[in-house]
């Protein structure tokens, strides 16, 4: 049972964006203070990923755990309400993903995946994948 009534639980649900998260901010912000430039939301890439450097043909999706069912703590859960459709909702959004990143990788991209549980600790991650601020620009 939802502790939260159904029409509050509608808004709250409502009132969640596939773009400009909090989890994808961060990302940006500690990519901005590094040094690094980068397009947004590629839509001629598969998956229109989050962040995108053109010429070092990298991308980086920022995944919710729970929207993409990341099998953390909070991605694990899973629903306690409607779970007939919550269930299927979050098995397509994993193919989904996989679809798309599959796609990149074959198109010759590198593909980063940083869950939302992980932003604590992306930044050596993040300077790992993209290299030096000066290699071959953004």
């Amino acid at each position: 049972m939802d502790r939260i009534p159904s029409a509050q639980r509608s808004a709250n649900m409502r009132a969640i964006t596939s773009k400009n998260t909090t989890p994808e901010m961060v990302v940006r912000k500690i990519l901005h203070r590094l040094g690094f430039r980068y397009r947004l939301h590629a839509k001629e890439l598969p998956g229109k990923p989050d962040i995108v450097f053109r010429r070092r043909k990298k991308a980086i999706l920022v995944h919710g755990c729970y929207w993409h069912g990341h099998g953390c703590k909070r991605g694990g859960q899973g629903s306690k309400t409607n779970v007939a459709y919550w269930g299927p909702k979050i098995s397509r959004n994993k193919e989904r993903d996989a679809k798309a990143e599959a796609e990149l990788r074959s198109s010759g991209w590198d593909v980063l995946v940083v869950w939302e549980c992980e932003i604590a600790e992306v930044e050596e991650r993040l300077t790992d994948f993209l290299g030096s601020r000066s290699a071959s620009g953004a």
